[in-house]
């Protein structure tokens, strides 16, 4: 969907004919094409060409692609320096704040993803053609997107001069502008949508040379399912990534790409994360309504939810349909997201004999996950994608269970590994090759995904994150003054400041919300209530509206809803269980009226990991609130949070 279906210099616009611009346009329209979409086309250059002609040059193109949103402006107008990107509402009479919602979105992704739009003027302008005039009223933020502008079909040269004559005089090269790299980053929820809809991954994701390119790890895991194929033989492959790399972007587009039913080789897409999963499947049923009501093809909402659930699993449905039956599953390839969090031995055996009265059950979920898919007796491959440091509760197994199974049970299974994963925020310090026959392992290093595309203001993210958790002063310092001007980092000891940062923060529809630890029950007080569930699907999809939406900040993501998605914007709230001493971390939790010290190992990991994932989730920036207590209460005295602060403070965070 890459380009414009027309593009010209004004001056020719002006001279061709309506029907030849028409046709051009009819032309490279990827659906058939409706008689509302035709006739608005006619009006809008019908309106163009007059109000045009009252303005003078300039470098027009119409329904410009926005890959990473997978839609299209209606018109892009390139002139003097300025970038104006012009929605047309046909026989609007208002204007409405989803059509302006819309308009200031496509001019933000703009600024933030097409290269020749860095470091030019942007101008939104929303044309509801039977609108009232309205008073021109520039503000421009400090990376030159104006707020979106209101104009009329007939006001719309008046708008556009008053901005010229205002405007920068450096010129933009229509033909380099046009043919500008994209490079998008998507969120995961907007990338299964595209994937979903047919587009590649080349069209969603960025794709310059300081970022390891996802097509390349997709490519290398394809080989080797090919290779399996080939061979008649059965693989499992670990892809491994920091977080935010694009992990979960990979395994989606292997499970999109290789949806073969005709060719008898299903292929799924498995999860343990449920919040993550709710997510997924409700945003692609949502997809598929919206656009067959377009198309005049309703779908109801069980039909279009049970046909995304042939693409987006459950890792327990379809663990659950492997206890039903001792045939081998439907699908040949299958794809494990967050591999790290499948369950131990003992947490297996405790979940089947509670809930499945299953009393000799022996197996850890990744034994009997790969058991299942042994059972083909031809190939068959199985795709895990491991984050880094991101178990964070109890019975997550980590690598080492998938290992020792493989080592135990599945010697004949060829193991593909990335050279990252003897890290020990992989391997807990294990040594995991040992597990294996030499010749049974074989290191790919493009299974390896070394850099954060989440945060597509800075790549450095997750190293800054992981250098506070080690506290290693030194090297988050120097990681935040690199960082810190393309990506906000704040403290606040006061909740309302972080609220009202965010908001000020977030333009169109970009989401911000309000996370913190699951174990942050004293921040109650603040209107922090981590008991309080929320429903992910609203929580992550809904609009502002919504009370439940993320953008009411009155309900409270934890690490288990927030984990593997992300929002623009965050404030994380920072509880007295994990504080810092001065010198390293301590760790609580709380119960009853109390804090407790926090000695075993696994659960140190987990809350350790917990606030690695809750720093981790901002795509454009976070502050962070860290209560300063009350010495009248012995379990919020500031003892438990002013070190914290502090701490973060001498590293060079600001406090606001």
């Amino acid at each position: 969907m890459l380009g414009a279906y027309y593009s010209a210099y004004v001056s020719r616009f002006l001279q061709e004919n309506e029907n030849m611009i028409l046709g051009i346009m009819a032309k490279k329209h990827e659906f058939p094409l409706e008689d509302l979409q035709r006739n608005a086309w006619i009006s809008q250059i019908s309106i163009l060409k007059r109000e045009l002609s009252l303005i003078g040059g300039g470098y027009i193109l119409f329904e410009y692609s926005i890959p990473r949103m997978g839609k299209r402006a209606d018109v892009i107008l390139l002139a003097q320096g300025t970038v104006f990107v012009l929605e047309f509402k046909m026989g609007s009479s208002s204007y409405t704040s989803s059509a302006i919602n819309q308009v200031f979105d496509y001019a933000l992704d703009l600024k933030n993803f097409h290269r020749e739009s860095h470091h030019v003027r942007i101008v939104p302008i929303l044309v509801a053609t039977k609108g009232p005039a309205d008073n021109i009223r520039e503000n421009q933020h400090d990376d030159g997107v104006l707020s979106p502008l209101r104009a009329n079909e007939f006001n719309l040269s008046t708008v556009l001069k008053r901005l010229l004559l205002h405007g920068p005089t450096e010129k933009i090269d229509p033909q380099k502008w046009e043919h500008s790299a994209y490079e998008p980053t998507p969120t995961i929820v907007e990338a299964a949508q595209a994937l979903y809809e047919g587009h590649s991954v080349d069209e969603i994701s960025r794709s310059d040379s300081s970022v390891i390119n996802l097509s390349k790890t997709s490519n290398t895991i394809v080989n080797i399912i090919e290779e399996s194929k080939a061979d008649n033989k059965k693989s499992i492959c670990f892809v491994t990534g920091v977080p935010g790399s694009g992990k979960t972007l990979a395994g989606l587009n292997i499970a999109n790409q290789r949806l073969k039913q005709d060719e008898n080789e299903f292929t799924v897409f498995l999860s343990g994360n449920g919040p993550l999963v709710k997510v997924l499947q409700e945003a692609l049923a949502r997809n598929e309504i919206q656009h067959r009501d377009e198309n005049g093809n309703r779908m109801g909402k069980l039909k279009a939810k049970s046909k995304t659930k042939a693409f987006i699993q459950n890792v327990h449905h379809f663990r659950d349909s492997a206890l039903q039956s001792t045939d081998p599953p439907l699908e040949k390839v299958v794809i494990f997201d967050e591999a790290q969090r499948a369950w131990t031995k003992n947490q297996t055996a405790n979940f089947m004999q509670r809930r499945k009265g299953i009393a000799d059950f022996s197996m850890s979920e990744p034994e009997f996950l790969i058991t299942a898919m042994d059972r083909h007796e031809e190939w068959a491959t199985i795709v895990c994608l491991v984050g880094g440091g991101q178990e964070i509760n109890t019975g997550e197994a980590g690598l080492l269970e998938w290992f020792e199974a493989i080592r135990s049970k599945f010697p004949d299974w060829k193991v593909y590994i990335s050279d990252k994963l003897t890290d020990r925020e992989y391997t807990r310090g294990h040594k995991l090759a040992e597990y294996l026959a030499p010749n049974q392992m074989e290191i790919r290093s493009d299974l390896h995904l070394g850099v954060s595309v989440r945060s597509f203001r800075s790549e450095r993210v997750s190293s800054f994150v992981k250098a506070v958790l080690d506290v290693d002063r030194t090297k988050a310092a120097s990681l935040l003054k690199e960082i810190g001007k393309q990506y906000p980092i704040f403290l606040t000891r006061d909740i309302d400041i972080a609220k009202k940062w965010l908001k000020e923060k977030a333009r169109g529809t970009e989401r911000y919300g309000i996370i913190a630890s699951s174990r942050a029950h004293r921040l109650r007080p603040y209107g922090i209530i981590v008991k309080s569930q929320i429903k992910p699907e609203i929580w992550f999809l809904n609009d502002k509206r919504d009370i439940r939406s993320s953008y009411y900040m009155e309900d409270v993501a934890t690490e288990f809803d927030i984990q593997g998605l992300e929002l623009d914007w965050v404030c994380v709230g920072w509880d007295g269980d994990l504080r810092f001493n001065g010198l390293s971390w301590d760790f609580r939790d709380f119960k009853g009226t109390k804090w407790y010290n926090v000695n075993d190992e696994m659960r140190v990991i987990y809350l350790i990991n917990t606030y690695r994932v809750l720093l981790t989730r901002a795509r454009q920036g976070f502050i962070i609130f860290i209560p300063e207590g009350d010495p009248e209460d012995n379990t919020r005295h500031p003892d438990f949070y002013d070190s914290t602060y502090r701490y973060l403070e001498q590293i060079g965070i600001s406090s606001i």
